[in-house]
């Protein structure tokens, strides 16, 4: 039976679908799951619901999402009647109340505001202009998510992480210098094409070549990881290859049809690139040729992710 995993803070480009492929290469016994860019900590929620890791370490630099997310964790009443109380006045004048919550946010950050323009906005996905203010427009099609289930979902999640949680808004090779090889970092950086073209999406960029030598620090300590980053569409790949001097193993999850390639008429599948540190491929003691071959149409087929939740 499939278990149910909650999530409140809806975020394009989640992992909520994909943990499920990622969580069976998680080592036992970790003393801290890291998610240096955690956005809405797909993976640690599930990791905490399949009970792969006692204690997590969330970080952002988006100060804003990460005091969202510690209103969810230490006072999950307090905010999930406020989000209520938000989705309730904006009944009759759903447009002009978007706009008004939008400004407040962008005066005051916050956290309720900002999980209601989360819940609200076009398609989930976060667009920040030039002075990181919060300017995406709401999907004028819905009214956000129902109050009841925001509640269950942010009472679930503060059940699974409250008082097991750190939480920080610093760079994240602050939060990779303190990483150990007891934990697991988890890293789900702004990919390579959004930080060339300085995307809306993302608070701020990311350097390849700054992310390749602390990769390679993390390496030389001994600290297993995983890294979600770019990916490809047909025979279309996006960004660098990662230096072959760091020895990941690579996978591909399919993550389904293009919506561009649909919409000029052809069935391009999208691939999203996986990396297992070579540490972490000797702690599972998987054969690197084993690791490449996976591929998400086997449901993860290496390892039963349901036995091991």
């Amino acid at each position: 039976m499939t278990m149910k995993i909650p999530h409140p803070i809806p975020y394009q480009g989640s992992k909520r679908a994909l943990a499920k492929y990622i969580l069976p290469f998680f080592p036992l016994d970790i003393a801290t799951l890291i998610e240096p860019f955690a956005g809405s900590a797909a993976i640690s929620i599930a990791a905490a619901a399949h009970r792969k890791a006692e204690h997590f370490h969330l970080n952002d630099i988006n100060s804003s999402l990460m005091a969202l997310w510690q209103e969810i964790i230490t006072h999950p009443e307090a905010i999930a009647a406020q989000y209520e109380v938000l989705w309730q006045e904006q009944q009759g004048n759903a447009r002009a109340f978007y706009d008004r919550v939008r400004d407040e946010f962008n005066r005051t950050h916050r956290p309720d505001c900002l999980l209601y323009l989360l819940a609200r906005c076009v398609k989930a996905s976060v667009r920040y202009n030039a002075n990181g203010d919060f300017n995406q427009s709401p999907d004028n099609r819905r009214l956000g998510r129902n109050p009841e289930q925001m509640r269950a979902d942010i009472l679930a999640v503060s059940k699974l992480l409250r008082n097991k949680t750190i939480l920080t808004s610093v760079d994240y090779t602050e939060v990779l210098a303190c990483a150990t090889p007891e934990d697991l970092v988890y890293m789900d950086p702004p990919y390579q094409g959004v930080c060339t073209t300085g995307d809306p999406r993302y608070f701020s960029r990311v350097d390849f070549d700054t992310l390749m030598q602390e990769l390679d620090k993390l390496n030389r300590r001994g600290v297993p990881f995983i890294l979600s980053y770019d990916g490809r569409t047909g025979e279309k790949s996006y960004g660098q290859t990662l230096p072959e001097a760091l020895g990941v193993s690579h996978l591909e999850i399919k993550t389904g049809r293009s919506t561009q390639a649909t919409l000029l008429g052809r069935a391009d599948m999208t691939y999203e690139s996986v990396y297992l540190s070579r540490n972490l491929v000797e702690m599972l003691r998987v054969a690197p040729a084993e690791i490449i071959a996976f591929h998400a149409d086997h449901q993860a087929a290496l390892f039963d992710f349901e036995a091991m939740s």
